[in-house]
């Protein structure tokens, strides 16, 4: 049975336009298979993008200028080259630089960590500067130690004004999953061009997909 909202869809299509959901309905469990693997390197990258990035505004706000600078620089580097030729020099050149023959999934996990921390730092940083500097002098006043007062009292306060900002990044890091197809991952967009070239119809696995 096909289900009515590809109905409604293969309806409103312009006359002269075939579309056969029928076609693709066999294969919806495979394509649906691979939202495992897209929720998985979601979850994975967010996490460790999260904590990267978090050490990264710390950096970034250091009384150690070699700190700042190394923060600057690797925000500059992932925030001014295209995600995928990052996934591509991951994937491809590790195994050549250290002999590791890296999986897909890890190279797409580990790439989109790097990328997301860069841009994470700088949401985390803001948030850190935008707590109240009275937070800060109170603690340093009652003689509190700064790793006890960035974790206790900055950062808890800095969070949950980025919360939203972070929940953003995590959006973009789901809808920039599909880019991991291209090295192979069998994840949601990959399953669908898969199905798409065995049935020879694209438009509908594609809605699919959306």
């Amino acid at each position: 049975m096909i289900h009515p909202l590809f109905r409604i869809i293969a309806q409103a299509a312009p006359s002269g336009l075939s579309l056969d959901f029928s076609k693709i309905v066999p294969s919806i469990p495979f394509i649906l298979g691979g939202m495992g693997q897209t929720l998985q390197f979601t979850f994975l990258s967010a996490l460790l993008g999260f904590l990267w990035g978090t050490v990264l505004s710390l950096f970034k706000i250091s009384g150690w200028r070699s700190l700042r600078i190394f923060a600057d620089i690797y925000t500059s580097v992932f925030r001014g080259t295209p995600l995928l030729l990052q996934l591509a020099l991951v994937y491809y050149a590790t195994p050549q630089l250290t002999g590791y023959s890296i999986s897909a999934l890890e190279a797409g996990v580990a790439t989109f960590a790097l990328n997301s921390a860069a841009y994470t730092s700088e949401t985390i940083r803001g948030g850190i500067l935008a707590v109240d500097k009275g937070q800060s002098e109170a603690a340093k006043s009652l003689g509190i130690p700064y790793k006890l007062m960035m974790g206790d009292v900055i950062l808890p306060q800095a969070f949950k004004n980025i919360l939203p900002a972070l929940i953003n990044e995590s959006i973009a890091l789901l809808k920039d999953s599909s880019l991991v197809s291209t090295v192979g991952v069998l994840d949601l967009m990959r399953r669908g061009q898969v199905v798409a070239a065995e049935k020879f119809v694209y438009f509908e696995p594609l809605i699919l997909l959306a």
